[in-house]
């Protein structure tokens, strides 16, 4: 019972309510979605290439109809299992030439991440839904008048699908791959922000659950 106590107590600090299939419902009448985004060097690109990147990103943000939030999330990147695997792969190796390659490839990393500190670099698009979208409807739901959760859910898929897909259609003309964050992925990555860890989804899939289940259990 403690427990849940002190899980209800740091649920009143942050905006979470629920997370229904791949919808983020935020307390005060919000839901978003959230759409992870992949990267490309833009160094490494010729100056044509980036000059069309520039004005298909201009393009992108002349089309848009409605704010986003973009987030770009930097963590230090964790290498411990890639060199257990190379620790396995050595311990293993029937060659002893080629072992003592693996060793020596090993070493490299270690003392490469203690030096450096490496990062990875994962970028989102955040879109929102309010239920003022629905007017007067709307004002009412926000305001607690005949309110229904069942409603505002289907109103907030149908808004953030809609967005998320003229989006995604931008994102095409700059060659990058975007995806819409399942369940189990945006509850992955709020426990790794709110506990700055790196864990399995395993370890979180009990962890967001609606107040309302949680005080039942108390």
């Amino acid at each position: 019972m403690a427990a849940h106590r002190i899980s209800n107590s740091t649920q009143k600090f942050i905006e979470i309510e629920d997370i229904i299939d791949d919808i983020v419902i935020l307390r005060g009448g919000y839901a978003c979605l959230i759409i992870e985004v992949g990267a490309i060097n833009f160094a490494l690109l010729s100056a044509e290439e980036q000059d069309a990147k520039i004005f298909a990103y201009a393009a992108l943000l002349n089309s848009l109809s409605f704010p986003i939030q973009i987030v770009i999330r930097s963590k230090r990147f964790n290498v411990s299992s890639y060199l257990k695997l190379l620790e396995d792969e050595r311990l293993n190796a029937k060659n002893p030439t080629f072992a003592n390659q693996i060793g020596l490839y090993k070493d490299f990393v270690t003392e490469l991440v203690q030096v450096n500190t490496i990062l990875e670099k994962k970028f989102y698009i955040v879109i929102y839904y309010s239920s003022l979208e629905k007017g007067m409807v709307g004002v009412k739901e926000q305001a607690g008048v005949a309110s229904s959760q069942s409603l505002f859910v289907i109103g907030a898929k149908s808004s953030l699908h809609s967005k998320a897909e003229s989006l995604r259609g931008q994102t095409q003309r700059l060659n990058l791959r975007a995806q819409t964050l399942s369940k189990e992925k945006i509850i992955k990555l709020f426990y790794e922000i709110f506990n700055d860890a790196n864990i399995d989804y395993q370890e979180t899939e009990d962890l967001v659950k609606p107040s309302s289940m949680q005080e039942g259990n108390t």
